[in-house]
């Protein structure tokens, strides 16, 4: 193999790096090769020193103050809700609901639109490969509804027939609930067929875009998506932030889930009324100074040609997925065509957790576990894998090093 990259006069993988001061970093004396991009990227100078300089000068709580810091923060506050509506294409910022991540946007819909719906023996169908935060919000509605949970098995290749998961949707079904791309897999579902194939039926679709708004470009009108999550973190920004997009019509019929401060109209020792969406599900004082972070975060992905970054990260996946076919003790986990740039696979003969710890010591960072998608790993017959996450900032000879790394540890535990 060379570690020479593609000739990409439209991206520039070793400029970006350079706004990513921790790549920089040694561990054990090894220079630093992050792999777990798909459980947390990195952060670029500009969201950290945009986060900073907020903080240092402009921080204050948000809305009803009266005061200079206060409006100067709300308008960065809202603003940084734009920016999440441009990003997603979005038709209104009434339509963007800031939440703590993924995980709690599609809890939201969990509680506050599909739970009031529910009656026993209503369905919701989702896939095996679907991450556990969308798993277990469906699960307290069989736990507590009567809900009935449908799952879609997938091919052998990691992909999903959108053929079977069809004929899961029925009289009863109240939601398909699907992840945009696998955490585990990088499969890329066909989401907007789904969504039309759903839709004919008369039933609404709950996408989790948490990988799917970081390799993908997002048009939530263009998929008719009725509900799409994503988190700050994935996308080079700051955890305890995320965003739920959701149509306006289904946010005006939803009560909120949590109460308190800014979400209520009005409050009497009889009765409360509440604020309008996205004010109706935004309880308490908000993450201010992240969601500065986010947009600056969704601004900076933005400043590259992004169908350019995808290219450079698929060949990073081809590049590695030619490189592990030399250990035939090794199984790829996942391989559908198109698949987003995240390698899962199970070593013979080597514990995932073990493989993980020698490939850290060689300064290669990747995940090993069930990378919360217990469900999958029992479809492939597997405790657990090893991920290697690629992101923008990733080179063919990161790549290498992982190679090298792992030939290493095949010697050490075998």
């Amino acid at each position: 193999m060379t570690a020479q990259s593609k000739i990409n006069t439209a991206f520039d993988p070793l400029a970006a790096r350079k706004d990513f001061d921790i790549l920089s970093k040694t561990v054990y004396g090894k220079p630093l090769v992050y792999l777990d991009n798909a459980a947390s990227a990195q952060k670029p100078r500009q969201v950290l020193d945009a986060m900073r300089d907020f903080a240092a000068k402009e921080y204050a709580n948000v809305h009803r103050g009266v005061h200079y810091l206060s409006a100067t923060a709300t308008d960065r506050y809202e603003a940084a809700r734009e920016t999440v509506r441009g990003f997603l294409n979005a038709s209104s910022v009434d339509e963007i609901v800031f939440t703590k991540g993924g995980t709690e946007a599609i809890n939201l819909v969990s509680y506050s639109y599909l739970a009031p719906r529910i009656q026993p023996g209503d369905e919701i169908v989702l896939s095996v490969m679907e991450h556990h935060s969308n798993i277990v919000p469906w699960h307290f509605l069989r736990e507590r509804n009567g809900a009935v949970l449908r799952w879609v098995d997938l091919r052998d290749d990691g992909s999903l027939d959108v053929e079977t998961l069809d004929a899961a949707i029925g009289p009863k079904t109240k939601l398909v609930a699907v992840a945009h791309i696998s955490n585990v897999l990088g499969t890329v579902t066909p989401l907007k067929e789904i969504v039309a194939r759903a839709h004919a039926k008369g039933v609404p679709v709950l996408a989790d875009g948490c990988q799917g708004a970081v390799h993908e470009i997002v048009d939530v009108r263009g998929l008719d998506v009725d509900f799409y999550a994503l988190t700050g973190h994935k996308l080079y920004g700051p955890t305890g932030i995320g965003a739920l997009y959701a149509k306006k019509a289904h946010l005006k019929s939803m009560q909120p889930f949590n109460g308190g401060g800014e979400m209520i109209h009005e409050v009497t020792r009889a009765a409360v009324s509440y604020a309008d969406p996205p004010a109706r599900f935004e309880a308490g004082t908000p993450p201010i100074i992240e969601s500065v972070g986010l947009a600056a975060a969704l601004d900076y992905l933005n400043s590259f040609d992004r169908v350019a970054v995808k290219a450079h990260e698929h060949d990073l996946l081809a590049y590695a997925r030619d490189g592990v076919r030399q250990f035939n003790w090794l199984r790829v986990i996942g391989d559908a065509p198109g698949k987003a740039s995240i390698l899962s696979f199970e070593a013979e003969g080597m514990h995932a957790h073990d493989l993980a710890t020698i490939l850290d010591r060689e300064g290669v960072a990747v995940r090993a576990g069930h990378h919360c998608a217990q469900p999958l790993m029992e479809r492939f017959g597997v405790a657990s894998t090893t991920r290697a996450s690629f992101a923008l900032y990733n080179t063919r000879t990161e790549v290498d090093v992982m190679i090298a790394a792992l030939a290493k540890a095949r010697k050490i535990l075998t």
